[in-house]
């Protein structure tokens, strides 16, 4: 019964993870349209949040410095692509797209895993992975809308692809840092890497900063520019990226991804709610196929045969001395 309401208590907090996560798109444009760089969208959210989760996380890690020196690479690479070069590549994609667009770009990461491990183990794929990765291109394509006359912003497309990289490669490193880091550290100093990545992109020029710090439109209702900051930073990053921690302890990070294929609902939702923004009924269409074409890869992936023990080597016989004392 302990297992099951952990299970349960999981879902839940999964579920809520991606709900906080799936307002970020909706969000994060409304700042944009009002004079935002995407730089300084992405920077403000990564480094606020940062200070949020600072302290708890030294407090977490106070005596065990140890731990945190070899982990100190995978934090990092964390930090600075799966946290500042993802949200950077994805608020660009939103820049130029709808938000629910940009998340079925990003969420296309379980795919790019796929190809990475075919790449690495040259083992091929399922069937079901196979039929997955097809349903998905062919989602891809719909959400697209390339089969009519309207122009497909290409820019807009491969920032959604590279979000969709960097989502992969926070899977991965998700997974290899399993017992190096507690979850919630891994966060916590990730974002720290992650602000100090945006502030150098912003020093030497690469990234430029431009803020406007008047009003903003929601849903067409003027508001304070702090209400979307706020909501970025405490429901769409530190909410979100804790609540989605909790999730995958209870749940593992098979189901807990599985789970979190939700978000683009939720920011559909979202967009919707606090925007205005409805992808047409082709692109509702496009997401659809996506999502089914993943699921059928994270279910492929569940149903590999697990790779079987070595068998114990037989016992040698006991010198004849030995048995004999030992009768």
């Amino acid at each position: 019964m302990l297992s099951a309401n952990r299970s349960a208590s999981g879902l839940v907090y999964a579920l809520l993870s991606a709900a906080t996560f799936g307002i970020s798109g909706p969000l994060g444009k409304s700042l944009l349209e009002a004079g935002w760089s995407t730089g300084a969208t992405v920077g403000t959210r990564i480094g606020l949040a940062a200070l949020v989760m600072l302290v708890p996380t030294l407090v977490m890690l106070r005596g065990r410095w140890a731990q945190l020196r070899r982990g100190l690479g995978i934090m990092a690479g964390y930090g600075i692509v799966a946290v500042a070069v993802c949200q950077f590549c994805y608020f660009n994609a939103v820049s130029r797209m709808s938000p629910p667009v940009a998340l079925m770009l990003e969420y296309l990461a379980p795919i790019v895993i796929v190809g990475w491990m075919w790449a690495r183990s040259r083992r091929r794929p399922g069937l079901l992975t196979i039929a997955g990765t097809v349903i998905a291109m062919l989602g891809l394509v719909v959400v697209l809308n390339l089969f009519s006359a309207t122009r497909v912003d290409p820019v807009g497309v491969l920032w959604g692809l590279g979000a969709a990289v960097c989502l992969a490669v926070y899977f991965l490193l998700s997974a290899k840092a399993d017992g190096v880091l507690p979850p919630f550290a891994m966060v916590g100093g990730g974002m720290v890497f992650g602000a100090l990545a945006i502030g150098v992109l912003a020093a030497v020029g690469v990234l430029p900063l431009a803020a406007n710090f008047g009003t903003v439109e929601l849903q067409g209702v003027e508001t304070s520019w702090i209400v979307p900051i706020l909501g970025i930073t405490l429901v769409a990053a530190v909410a979100a990226y804790s609540l989605g921690i909790v999730g995958a302890q209870r749940l593992g990070p098979k189901v807990a991804s599985f789970v979190s294929l939700t978000e683009v609902l939720f920011s559909v939702v979202a967009s919707w709610l606090l925007i205005g923004d409805v992808p047409a009924p082709v692109q509702a269409l496009g997401g659809a196929l996506i999502v089914v074409g993943v699921i059928l890869v994270r279910v492929d992936e569940l149903r590999a045969p697990v790779p079987e023990l070595a068998q114990p080597m037989p016992a040698e016989p006991l010198p004849p001395e030995i048995s004999a004392r030992s009768a």
